[in-house]
């Protein structure tokens, strides 16, 4: 099924076990979203996505970044200055000692990246996020 299928399907996205989890994602998308791993910078496709689009949670297809967001932050990871309304969850993540902000999908929980303040205006921040917890929806494709 593929993500869009799953996101329309009713799928109650915070009662599925590991495993289905596991069924659903690739290797690294579960290590990623599930284990909130990080993949190697540089690695992305979607790095250089630069057409008109969504940025999906590539674990349940809710839209999380316009790409009119999307900036070039040098970290080698798709960047954003702000994700659409609703679409994401924080926490703070003290995995390297000095606490950095996680955020999450706002639907299944899916862990995307951290969140700096160092973006450009207007909002200052920079959501950087790891590409394989993405998938892109060309807006020809959205409709």
């Amino acid at each position: 099924m593929s993500n869009t299928a799953a996101a329309q399907s009713g799928t109650d996205w915070a009662s599925l076990s590991d495993a289905e989890w596991k069924k659903r994602l690739t290797e690294e998308e579960y290590r990623v979203l599930r284990k909130e791993g990080t993949e190697r910078s540089g690695t992305s496709p979607l790095n250089q996505e630069k057409r008109q689009g969504q940025f999906v949670c590539a674990g349940c297809a809710l839209p999380l970044f316009a790409s009119d967001t999307k900036f070039e932050s040098g970290t080698g990871w798709p960047s954003f200055f702000d994700h659409l309304p609703g679409a994401v969850e924080t926490k703070t993540d003290f995995k390297l000692i000095y606490p950095r902000k996680e955020y999450h999908c706002a639907r299944c929980g899916g862990h995307q990246g951290h969140v700096f303040n160092d973006g450009p205006e207007p909002t200052g921040l920079r959501y950087c996020n790891n590409g394989v917890a993405l998938d892109f929806v060309p807006a020809d494709d959205a409709a």
